[in-house]
């Protein structure tokens, strides 16, 4: 039984932080932390800002430069490319309904050329309301995915260190691409697109 149990959200995000101070990252106390906390959507539901058309990324909290949390909204049916996660830690705790995660191995080679490099699936899972799964790029490549054709999901990913970009992978012809990171709101605001000069 973990000593965090039935942690609030504020305490959350306090011991994230406190865990964080040091630059050594204890996969297992992180999963331990997140698992603490029981899912309530009057705790997240000011940072989960919704797109029916395509998952939203939303940034809560950025963990004194160590950490990215933020909130995903999944519409029905939507899903992530295959990717990587820049050489970080990437933790993840379903908020609202279910996720499901496939794995793929890393290719060997990265394609970013003509050559066609295959994208290998090693294996698939599901994640429901409250449970926690971990990644990062010596485990593999995933993709995420909202399998309901009725409702959104909602996730709580902490990604360490935070990163700018990351790989998106072609599933057809393995070539990889380099995605730059965006967010659809921050600390429970709408985000709003650049202003380009005419």
């Amino acid at each position: 039984m973990s000593c965090n149990e039935g942690l609030t959200w504020d305490a959350l995000i306090e011991l994230l932080l406190e865990k964080f101070e040091s630059d050594r990252v204890n996969v297992e106390e992180v999963k331990d932390i997140l698992s603490s906390y029981k899912s309530a959507k009057q705790d997240w539901k000011k940072f989960a800002k919704y797109d029916k058309y395509k998952y939203t990324r939303n940034l809560v909290h950025e963990g004194n430069g160590k950490f990215n949390l933020m909130i995903l909204c999944w519409p029905e049916g939507q899903q992530s490319s295959i990717h990587d996660h820049a050489d970080s830690h990437c933790f993840l705790k379903v908020l609202d309904g279910t996720l499901s995660e496939i794995l793929y191995k890393s290719p060997e080679g990265l394609s970013n050329g003509p050559d066609k490099i295959d994208i290998l699936e090693t294996g698939r899972s599901d994640c429901k309301t409250d449970q926690v799964s971990y990644i990062n790029d010596e485990i593999g490549l995933h993709r995420m995915a909202n399998p309901s054709h009725s409702d959104f999901a909602v996730t709580l990913h902490l990604y360490s260190p935070p990163f700018q970009s990351c790989g998106v992978f072609d599933e057809r012809t393995g070539k990889r691409m380099t995605c730059p990171m965006t967010f659809w709101s921050k600390f429970g605001e709408k985000s709003s697109p650049k202003k380009t000069k005419a």
